[in-house]
Formats: structure tokens, sequence, C-alpha cells
């Protein structure tokens, strides 16, 4: 299966041309856009410029309009995803969630200045927002049914699919049918997605769990475990920023919509997520995103999903 924005086999660097053209672009959205550097709180934002809009105004009562009053908003995000969701040693956090982010509080009237963006492992996503520590969650999430009990998700705003990660000399993995023969011990993280799934093709005793996806990475280095598996793009920036040590097998085996979490039942704010995910993709700015972000790694940019209905 080839995921969207990713060719099934490789994930060549993006063209000298490509980056050209984007920063050129770039250049000329910024004489007509307002342009923010940093964030507030947890960590600080880099990347794409995003427009913000000037002073909306939305029904009384609604998210939006207690954000817009506010002028702030707390986002939750992964701080160890390289190209998706990475806090670097500056304290910036960069990736395309994060852009995704900025995209939707500029709808708000919000500068990137004013986010503030919280570590959200796989396993608080849901809590987080249950519990008000954050406004919308953007970590690569996927979207099912088990999660809509707890949470509302707009979008999706980009589809992956889970993929194996493993050592560049490793010829014995092949895809996931060959993980029980290989007797391959398996990491991922607790509360994902990914953890869940394969455990069809992987025994118990062999699953290793740990918090986050770095760790996962660090004992693969180590030899501790022979595979890491999670979405396609959580791996390729794993992979890529690994210095040529690990690969991926390029088989995904399921397909993974991303959706930006919020509390359960908020159709208003997940009907104006996605119209700003939808007007993103109409006048640029969602290619931006991707291209200043994993774009730098994938060969294509990928167009925004069909977006599902808010319930």
């Amino acid at each position: 299966m080839q995921v969207q924005g990713f060719p099934a086999q490789r994930y060549p660097l993006q063209s000298n041309s490509l980056r050209r053209r984007w920063f050129v672009t770039a250049a000329l959205a910024g004489v007509i856009a307002l342009v923010f550097s940093g964030c507030g709180g947890g960590g600080k934002a880099t990347g794409t410029p995003v427009g913000v809009q000037n002073k909306p105004t939305f029904a009384a009562g609604t998210t939006m309009a207690r954000l817009a009053e506010a002028g702030k908003v707390t986002v939750g995000t992964k701080f160890d995803q390289p190209l998706f969701g990475l806090k670097g040693l500056d304290g910036k956090v960069t990736g395309f969630d994060v852009e995704i982010a900025k995209i939707i509080s500029a709808g708000l009237g919000i500068n990137e200045s004013a986010i503030t963006f919280v570590e959200t492992p796989s396993s608080q996503r849901e809590g987080a927002i249950q519990q008000g520590k954050v406004d919308f969650v953007v970590a690569t999430y996927t979207i099912n049914d088990k999660r809509r009990q707890l949470v509302s998700f707009a979008g999706p705003y980009y589809q992956a699919g889970q993929d194996i990660m493993v050592k560049k000399e490793n010829t014995t993995i092949t895809g996931p049918e060959s993980l029980r023969t290989a007797k391959a011990k398996v990491c991922s993280v607790s509360g994902s997605t990914p953890a869940e799934k394969i455990k069809e093709y992987v025994d118990a005793s062999n699953i290793v769990l740990f918090d986050v996806y770095s760790k996962c990475a660090d004992a693969l280095r180590t030899g501790q475990v022979d595979a890491v598996t999670t979405d396609n793009v959580v791996l390729l920036g794993l992979a890529d920023s690994s210095g040529g040590a690990f690969k991926l097998i390029g088989k995904p085996f399921t397909v993974e919509p991303y959706g930006i979490g919020i509390k359960k039942g908020d159709i208003a704010f997940c009907q104006f997520i996605n119209e700003q995910l939808t007007a993103a993709s109409t006048d640029g700015r969602y290619a931006k995103a991707w291209e200043s972000t994993a774009g730098k790694v994938a060969r294509t940019t990928p167009t925004l999903p069909t977006l599902g209905a808010c319930s």
C-alpha cells in the first residue's frame, strides 16, 4: 500500500528546485502576512509564517470566542518526532503538526508567539483534552472509534500508514508477517494504535513498550529490540535522524488518518478547524507547512484528505 505523500519503497530528498520555489513563495507571502516567531510555555515554535486573522468575531459561548478573546492557546503535540513534532535543544518545537497548529490558531487571530506547546505522548492525549490541559491536540493522532468515545476529531489533515523500522543491515525482517518467524523483539509506544495492531504479528512477550518513540530508537540502536513499529512518517523522521543506521521496510500495512483532537461534542470548534484546513489547502499554506517540515525528506506533497463529519 502506498501512503499519501510517500512512495512505497524509497523516500529520496526533496529536490533543490522545489526548495527554491518554496523559499520564493514564502518570501512573497511574508509581504502580506503577519510574521511572528517564538512561543510561550512548554516550547517555542518555529517554521512557516502563517497569516493571522485580524480580530475575527465568533458566536458568544463558543470555544473560538473564548480563545480569540484570551488571545492565546495551548496545544498538545509530541516533542520527540522529527518532521512532525520535535523540541530541539534550543527549546523550539518544529514539525508538520506544529505548522498545522499555527494555521488553526491564525484563524482565531492568535499569532504563534501566543501558542504554548505542551508535550502530549500517545497515552496522555485523551486525558489532556478531557482535563482541559490543552485546547486541542495535533500529535500524529490517529482517528479511530475507540478514541471517538472520549474525544472528538476535526480533520483528518493527513493520512499515514503503519510500517517497520530496522537496522540498515537487517535482511531478516521483510514485513509484519516475518516478525514472529524471526522471533523479533518489537518496540512501540503505550497507548498508540500501532502498539495494538502489532499484536496480530508478534507474541506479547516480544513486544516492548515505552512512553515515547525516541526510547524505541535508542533500544534499536543498542540492540535491545530488533524493530520499531509505528506510522511511517514518524519512522521516516527517526530514520532520517539516525545518520543512516536505520531503514524502513517500506511496506505500510494500515491506514492511519491523523486528526485534531478536541473536547467531545464540540461540533462548532470541529467545523471551524475544518474550515481553516480547507482554506489553508486552497491558498497554499498547507503545502508550505508540509514542504518546510516533512517535505524536506519526503518526495511528494500530499493533498488534504477528505474531511470527516463533525460529531
